[in-house]
């Protein structure tokens, strides 16, 4: 029989060993990589490696699948019709064990890997959580196309024309996408940068308001009239950014007029009981405090008055301002009061006298 020529008893128990690695091989995958891998995870624990471990976890189900490829390779030896020293087998073993590393350093550009997981705690990515997973994308799509350009080449492909083509193309993705571009660059120094946060309080020469969403596209602010304005991240990107709500301390300054006429120790009476007030109130800083007689004026003369709250919070910045107005206005008053009972006092003598 011609089967009977091609297919000889030695044949025969060639296929059937070559058959057996391969099934061994393919049962105890799960089998070695529990073992290996639960031993190398505790060697990790104890020395603490976090990464270490991250990529051990990463490469688990791709090394069950090398575990595979490894006795095919070894079972190919024993295969009497193809030899496993064959170029093209080789070339398809070459590349399934690159789709393998691929599969792993897949695995471990994952936005939730411990490497990225690091960055966000380092630079505190935590505001908006958009550029770990941009990164982890733009990774991940550098890994798969390095895999890909690595297969091709294995097979002897010619990728010069291939990467050409994907060059005049991302060419014009660009100038069709410029204004998106530009956003989402604007975006991206917006989040590294961190000129604001998600709540903070800002105002820049187009917009003023509280940040409520950081897109890479734009942000968006609600106004003080309660208006949403959304602005594309690059006009954002290139303006001035005042962040209100950076500031330590808030400023308090004015001036407070007195009558042309008003005698000197009025006037240094008035600074000496604002300075002690200031200095003794719970609310202010007392980094800098200043009450000076500033200047003359047409109409009267003017007393500065420059210091700061501790708090930042707009409706107790207004209490402590209108507490201090009200402690000036009772000044103002008990020296009012004071001038009529003199101005009285001498009325009276004078009628006296008369």
């Amino acid at each position: 029989m011609f089967w009977k020529e091609i297919f000889t008893y030695e044949h025969l128990i060639q296929i059937g060993v070559s058959i057996g690695i391969f099934l061994l091989f393919l049962l105890l995958r799960k089998l070695f990589t529990k073992y290996v891998f639960s031993i190398l995870l505790k060697v990790t624990q104890k020395t603490r490696a976090d990464f270490i471990r991250a990529i051990f976890l990463a490469f688990e189900k791709p090394a069950q699948w090398l575990f595979i490829i490894i006795g095919l390779f070894i079972a190919m030896i024993y295969f009497p019709f193809l030899s496993h020293t064959n170029d093209l087998f080789l070339k398809i073993i070459r590349s399934f064990i690159i789709m393998m590393i691929t599969w792993g350093l897949y695995n471990l550009a994952s936005s939730s890997s411990v490497f990225f997981t690091k960055v966000t705690q380092k630079y505190q990515f935590d505001v908006d959580n958009l550029i770990i997973p941009l990164l982890s994308k733009a990774l991940r799509f550098i890994i798969v196309a390095i895999s890909i350009t690595a297969i091709l080449q294995e097979f002897d492909y010619e990728i010069s024309g291939f990467i050409a083509g994907l060059g005049l193309g991302g060419l014009a993705i660009s100038l069709a996408a410029k204004d998106a571009l530009a956003n989402m660059f604007g975006g991206i120094v917006i989040i590294m940068e961190k000129p604001f946060r998600i709540g903070d309080w800002i105002m820049t020469p187009s917009v003023e308001g509280t940040i409520e969403e950081i897109t890479f596209r734009s942000t968006k602010i609600r106004t003080f009239s309660d208006a949403l304005v959304t602005v594309p991240n690059a006009t954002l990107a290139n303006e001035s950014i005042t962040n209100w709500s950076k500031m330590e301390k808030r400023q308090i300054s004015f001036n407070v007029q007195f009558p042309p006429d008003t005698p000197s120790e009025e006037l240094q009476d008035f600074i000496r009981q604002m300075d002690y007030l200031l200095k003794n109130h719970s609310g202010i800083d007392q980094e800098t405090i200043l009450v000076n007689f500033d200047k003359y004026q047409a109409d009267g003369l003017d007393v500065f008055l420059y210091f700061f709250t501790k708090t930042t919070v707009w409706k107790e910045y207004l209490d402590i301002k209108e507490e201090i107005n009200f402690h000036i206005l009772d000044l103002l008053h008990n020296q009012a009061t004071i001038e009529v009972m003199e101005n009285s006092t001498v009325d009276q003598y004078e009628a006296e006298e008369d």
